[in-house]
């Protein structure tokens, strides 16, 4: 339909500039996020292997996530544009072993991988199509090999406890970045490295230093559980 308002039309453009500058603007980088998998599991919650079996001996990816540098972060951006499985199907056995789920009751991933395009993902558009979210994150996972970094400065999952230090020394010297660790809780309430926190930039083009790191902090000395 076209408009008989020329005055109209152009306002209707400026409004539609806008609308999608301030999409484009609405966050300044992105966290690439990594869980240990023994982690997950050796808490008061256990987890379930997902239905292809037991993950490999590896960190899995958690998400990719828009954030802000005043270290808040958008959400649900788009309830429009819902995960659909078909758009990432030359994907999935890449993501079955790269971004697997330990959620129970045991299942697929699909879940999992819906929650993270429609939480955080949907926030990506600018940048990132649906299709693009899931295989440019699983092009930072491969970039980077946290578990060979670690191995490398004597850091085995072991059980054993480890300084945090010596954690994010060697995450750096591995990625080239500074690292922020996640712990959590085993099931006697001893701390543990949990998840890994690497920062990628606002085109998701490659890693930087992070902005801003979000709230919480570990002990000094956690522990590396196996998996």
């Amino acid at each position: 339909m076209q408009s008989n308002n020329p005055l109209r039309l152009i306002k209707l453009l400026t409004l539609h500039s806008l609308l999608t500058l301030s999409a484009a603007q609405d966050f300044d980088f992105f966290y690439f996020v990594q869980q240990w998998p023994g982690s997950y599991c050796d808490t008061k919650q256990g987890c379930c292997y997902p239905s292809t079996g037991k993950p490999a001996l590896d960190f899995g990816i958690h998400g990719l996530w828009p954030n802000r540098n005043d270290g808040t972060y958008p959400s649900n951006c788009d309830s429009s544009n819902p995960f659909d499985a078909s758009k990432i199907s030359d994907l999935t056995s890449h993501m079955q072993s790269e971004w697997p789920t330990l959620s129970c009751p045991s299942n697929n991933g699909l879940t999992f991988w819906g929650h993270e395009w429609d939480k955080h993902g949907t926030c990506s558009e600018s940048v990132l199509n649906q299709h693009d979210y899931f295989a440019t994150t699983l092009s930072f996972k491969n970039e980077i090999n946290l578990l060979q970094a670690l191995k490398s400065a004597g850091i085995q999952p072991n059980g054993q406890k480890y300084s945090l230090s010596s954690i994010k020394t060697a995450i750096k010297q591995g990625s080239g970045y500074t690292p922020w660790i996640e712990c959590n809780n085993d099931s006697s309430g001893n701390s543990q490295l949990y998840q890994i926190y690497l920062c990628v930039d606002s085109s998701a083009s490659g890693f930087i230093e992070c902005p801003v790191f979000p709230n919480g902090s570990c002990g000094s000395s956690i522990e590396f559980p196996a998996f």
